[in-house]
């Protein structure tokens, strides 16, 4: 049950100034300090994009789920900073980019959820994700033409749905990047991890807690230990609204023809390669590239047990994953 709760945790998990920077190259670039309206939530984030005057393409990029901060920080791992390194990637190959600390995180906070932190679902994830890619799009420097939205694990959910949004004001995404997303339903992922590493008892007891999560909202009081810590009374309502989000259906909705990279990995217990069919099936009416990577953990950095202690040693993003990027950040 271990596996299964470190699996499970990694899964729930206006212009105020600026500064000068350099990429790769030595062309300096524009760190911008932004914020922007959610819900009644003000967002805080990093606008990274060079200012000289002309359009480029832009991305928005989403992090992991739950408290995860702009460059990828959160309080299970530390000092991941892998959204981070993903925006300097993209700004070497010309293309800016906006990465926002999510409510709960960072600057941001929870603002009007400070006393109903309960009330932070995936609805509002998926709310600020909509808010920050409509900021993006009026920036002067963003070539609206050619929005993209890059994200990683549960992050992946909300980027779909920016994708499939035909709202009025909803931007158009050109294209999307898919890092290590979530498969299927939450407590389905959940059932397949305790499946493949529980006992007998245990599997039947999570079945019929499954069953009672959905159709009741309600959790079981006698979860053996190590599936408590995944769902409790505490946070039943945020996995209650995040099963309720199934990525398969938001991967039909996305227009044909988008271009999409998904990537995943056999040392990834999230996002295996031999469990993405049903997202990769959905997703045949897009210009769809699957990268299947080797030995690359959840956070794309080579590590092949994907240990969470490993997360924050603030080692380069994979090799593999940066050919990935280069072969489609220009589509």
């Amino acid at each position: 049950m271990r596996r299964v709760a470190a699996v499970a945790l990694s899964l729930t998990l206006l212009v105020v100034g600026c500064s000068k920077g350099d990429d790769a190259a030595g062309q300096g670039w524009v760190d911008e300090e932004v914020t922007f309206e959610a819900d009644g939530l003000t967002l805080h984030g990093t606008y990274h994009f060079r200012d000289d005057g002309q359009t480029a393409p832009a991305a928005l990029l989403i992090s992991e789920s739950g408290g995860t901060d702009r460059n990828g920080d959160n309080v299970v791992a530390g000092p991941i900073g892998n959204m981070r390194q993903i925006a300097d990637l993209l700004s070497e190959r010309g293309v800016a980019t906006l990465r926002y600390d999510k409510v709960g995180t960072g600057r941001t906070g929870l603002g009007p959820f400070k006393d109903t932190p309960n009330d932070v679902v995936s609805a509002v994830y998926t709310s600020g994700a909509r808010s920050a890619v409509r900021f993006l799009a009026e920036q002067p420097a963003t070539d609206a033409e050619r929005i993209s939205v890059y994200a990683l694990g549960e992050g992946a959910v909300h980027a779909m749905a920016l994708a499939g949004d035909t709202g009025d004001g909803a931007p158009k995404v050109h294209s999307l990047g898919l890092f290590q997303p979530l498969p299927g339903r939450y407590l389905d992922i959940i059932t397949n991890r305790v499946t493949a590493d529980g006992s007998p008892e245990t599997i039947a007891k999570w079945r019929t807690a499954v069953e009672e999560i959905r159709t009741k909202g309600t959790v079981p009081a006698d979860l053996p230990d190590g599936l408590s810590a995944i769902v409790n009374p505490g946070n039943v309502t945020a996995v209650v609204e995040a099963d309720k989000v199934d990525p398969v259906e938001l991967a039909a909705a996305i227009p044909a023809g988008t271009p999409v990279l998904l990537t995943c990995s056999d040392a990834d217990s999230q996002a295996r390669c031999d469990t993405m069919k049903p997202l990769v099936d959905a997703l045949e009416h897009t210009e769809l590239t699957v990268v299947e990577l080797t030995g690359v953990n959840h956070v794309l950095r080579d590590d092949p047990t994907d240990n969470i202690a490993n997360y924050a040693k603030q080692e380069p993003l994979s090799d593999q994953l940066v050919t990935a990027v280069d072969g489609f950040a220009g589509k």
